[in-house]
C-alpha cells in the first residue's frame, strides 16, 4: 500500500481521463477502496473525478445499495455527469434496466451534458439483457442530440444489428464510421466485424475483415493478435483442405509476425491438434511452457491437452514421440499423475516395447496405477 500514496498525485490528476475512456479501473486492481477511503481520512480532497470512482469501488466492494445511499450523501456541487455517470454504468452492470432508465431521463433533465460513455452504458445493458432492437433508437438519439460516438459505440452498435440477423447493417455502421470520419475504425473494429462474419457463415468477408485488423493492428497489440489468430484458426479449419495442401493460413502469418505468448501459442496448439499435425502441436506446446504466461506465471497445460497427446501417441504406437512429450511436459506440471502414466503403459504395451525403468518411475512419481494398468506394466517391465 504505501507505494500507491506516493502516486496520489498523479492519480488524482489522471483520474478523469481515465474515467471517460472507461479505463480507469486499471489503476486500482488491489486495494483500491483502502486507497479511496485513506484519502478521505487523511483529509485529501477529492476531485469530482475521485467521488465518481470511489461510487464505483463502493458498488463492487459493498454493492449496489451502498452506492445509491453514497451517491445520496454527496453534496449538491458533486452530482455532475461524472457522478451520475458511474452511478448509470453501476445499474446497468447489475442489469437493473427500470433503475438505469430512470436515471438516465434524470441526467437529461438536469442538462448534464452527456457523452457517449453513458449511451454506451445503456446500450451495453440492452445487449446483456437480450434486447439488442432497442440499441439503434439510442444510436438515433445520439444522433438527434448531436453526441459523437466512440469506437465502442460503434462496436455495440454493429453487434446488436448482427444479433437481428441484419449483417449488411452492421457492414453499414462501418462506411458510416468511413465517412463521418471523427472516429478512425480500428482493430477492435474489425475484430468486431470478422467475428460477425464468421458468426454468419460469410468466411471470404471474414477474411478481409482479419486482414484489416492486422493492418491496424501496429503496435502489436497481444490482444489483437490472440484474436486474429483465434479467427484465423476458425477460417483454417473451414479451409482445411487447402491447409493440407500446402498453402499457408493467414493465421500461420500472423503467428510469424506477432510476439505470441503462452495463449497465442495455446490457440496454434488447439488448430494443430484439431488437424492432426502433432510435431507442430508439440512444438507450440513447448514455446508455450517456455514462455509462460503475460503475467509472470508459469504455463500449465489443461488435463484435456495432455489427454488429447497421449491418446494420440497410444493410438499411434508412438512411445519414443510420447516420452519426448512427457520430458516437455515435466517442465511445467511438477506431477504427472496416474492418467498419464497409464497411457504411457498402454502406449508401450500398444507399441510391443519392454522397459526396465518404469517400475522405478512410478515409484519415484508416488504413482498408483489401476489394476489394468497395473497388468500391462508386468507385461512390459524387463529386468
Amino acid at each position: 500500500m504505501p507505494q500507491l500514496f506516493g502516486r496520489t498525485k498523479n492519480v488524482s490528476k489522471r483520474s478523469k481521463k481515465y474515467l471517460e475512456e472507461a479505463l480507469y479501473f486499471r489503476l486500482f486492481k488491489e486495494g483500491s477502496s483502502e486507497l479511496s477511503e485513506a484519502m478521505s481520512k487523511r483529509g485529501m480532497n477529492k476531485t469530482v473525478s475521485d467521488q465518481a470512482i470511489h461510487l464505483d469501488l463502493v458498488a463492487k466492494t459493498r454493492g449496489i445499495t451502498a452506492a445509491e445511499n453514497y451517491f445520496i450523501d454527496l453534496p449538491e456541487t458533486l452530482k455532475n455527469h461524472l457522478t451520475y455517470g458511474a452511478l448509470l454504468n453501476c445499474y446497468c452492470k447489475e442489469l437493473m434496466t427500470e433503475e438505469a432508465e430512470a436515471l438516465m431521463e434524470k441526467m437529461k433533465e438536469l442538462n448534464l451534458g452527456l457523452t457517449s460513455m453513458s449511451y454506451n452504458s445503456l446500450m451495453t445493458l440492452y445487449t446483456k439483457v437480450g434486447q439488442p432492437e432497442r440499441i439503434p433508437a439510442v444510436i438515433q438519439e445520439m444522433k438527434t442530440k448531436n453526441i459523437m460516438p466512440d469506437s465502442y459505440t460503434y462496436n455495440v452498435w454493429m453487434r446488436a444489428l448482427a444479433a437481428v440477423n441484419d449483417t449488411s447493417g452492421a457492414e453499414r455502421v462501418v462506411e458510416e464510421m468511413k465517412r463521418d470520419g471523427r472516429v478512425a475504425a480500428d482493430w477492435t473494429t474489425y475484430s468486431n466485424l470478422a467475428s460477425i462474419y464468421i458468426d454468419a457463415g460469410l468466411h471470404e468477408k471474414a477474411e478481409k475483415a482479419l486482414k484489416e485488423l492486422e493492418k491496424r493492428n501496429a503496435h502489436q497489440d497481444h490482444y489483437a493478435f490472440q484474436f486474429l489468430i483465434t479467427c484465423m484458426v476458425e477460417q483454417g479449419i473451414c479451409l482445411r483442405g487447402i491447409a493440407r495442401k500446402g498453402r499457408r493460413t493467414e493465421g500461420e502469418g500472423a503467428q510469424e509476425r506477432a510476439k505470441p505468448n503462452a495463449k497465442t501459442w495455446e490457440i496454434f496448439l488447439g488448430y494443430y491438434l484439431d488437424n492432426e499435425d502433432i510435431k507442430l502441436a508439440v512444438d507450440c506446446l513447448a514455446n508455450a511452457i517456455s514462455i509462460g504466461r503475460g503475467n509472470g506465471q508459469k504455463y500449465v497445460p489443461s488435463p484435456e491437452i495432455v489427454g488429447s497427446f497421449m491418446a494420440h501417441f497410444e493410438q499411434q504406437k508412438d512411445v519414443d514421440r510420447a516420452e519426448g512429450f512427457i520430458e516437455i511436459l515435466k517442465k511445467a506440471v511438477d506431477n504427472l499423475g496416474a492418467n498419464v502414466f497409464e497411457s504411457l503403459i498402454r502406449t508401450y504395451a500398444a507399441a510391443g516395447r519392454t522397459s526396465s525403468v518404469m517400475l522405478r518411475r512410478l515409484k519415484m512419481e508416488n504413482v498408483e496405477v489401476s489394476e489394468a494398468s497395473q497388468k500391462l506394466l508386468e507385461v512390459i517391465s524387463v529386468e
